[in-house]
């Protein structure tokens, strides 16, 4: 069926970046997202650098993509979905979106993990490794970037305060602690590490967050996360404390080997 047999169908110009080194990743979602608003999208090609400053130049807009419907201009790919009523993500907004993902990962990990080792998903050991996952992947994302985590770190961690390169050994310290505890190996190493730095980071969140009344970002997901600092810091370092106690116990013998996976 061709245009002329629906009247009714809805229409909208795109006009978008398609290069041989580069096809605009907002003009695809663009067209995708009018396409499942019902639209019949005429796609049309800047496919090249002057062909773009171009169009730029005659309707008076700094960027493309740019959507046309009903010849109004509505914008681009963020004002489209303004258009339709959809939210747009601010970049500067805080949200605990990185913190919900990365523990719901590291849960399903555990608990995938023990189906594999023990044939049920609900063990001790899931719990442990729960913990241990999430300080080795915590670890992981501070590493990608550790000058930002760093100038993070530094703004309400006391020790690093007082001597900066700890602010650089934290994160190799938390995932040398959260590999050891996944593999239940050098527990005369893990606990202690564990212990000091989650010990050290609870003070230092409880008093910048909860006496000093600070608002500051948290630097447990990396230097980049909009995370507020405060519950979410508080409860990374406060397991890897409950964690460095647990098998301490276990290490004392003072619970049974069942309960630790030792």
């Amino acid at each position: 069926m061709n245009t002329a047999d629906r009247p009714n169908r809805k229409r909208a110009t795109l006009h978008r970046m398609v290069m041989e080194q580069h096809v605009c990743p907002y003009g695809l979602k663009a067209r995708d997202l009018l396409r499942r608003q019902g639209f019949e999208v005429d796609d049309r090609w800047l496919t090249t650098r002057e062909a773009t400053d171009a169009f730029k130049a005659e309707h008076g807009v700094k960027t493309t993509p740019q959507v046309f419907i009903d010849g109004e201009r509505i914008g681009g790919y963020d004002d489209l979905r303004r258009h339709f009523g959809k939210p747009v993500a601010d970049p500067d907004a805080t949200s605990y979106r990185p913190v919900v993902a990365l523990f719901g990962m590291t849960l399903l990990m555990a608990l995938a993990a023990s189906y594999a080792v023990h044939g049920t998903p609900f063990t001790v050991r899931a719990v442990e490794w729960f913990i241990a996952f999430s300080m080795a992947v915590l670890a992981l994302l501070k590493l990608q970037n550790i000058e930002s985590f760093s100038t993070m770190f530094l703004n309400y961690d006391l020790l690093a305060k007082r001597w900066v390169p700890y602010s650089y050994l934290y994160p190799f310290a938390e995932g040398l602690a959260g590999l050891l505890m996944i593999a239940g190996a050098l527990t005369w190493l893990s606990v202690p590490v564990a212990l000091f730095i989650g010990t050290v980071g609870a003070i230092s969140v409880f008093k910048a967050v909860y006496v000093d009344r600070r608002e500051l970002k948290c630097a447990c997901v990396g230097g980049s996360s909009n995370v507020p600092l405060g519950f979410v810091s508080l409860t990374e370092n406060l397991m890897m404390v409950a964690m460095a106690v647990w098998m301490a116990l276990g290490a004392f013998g003072v619970l049974p080997a069942a309960a630790h996976g030792m």
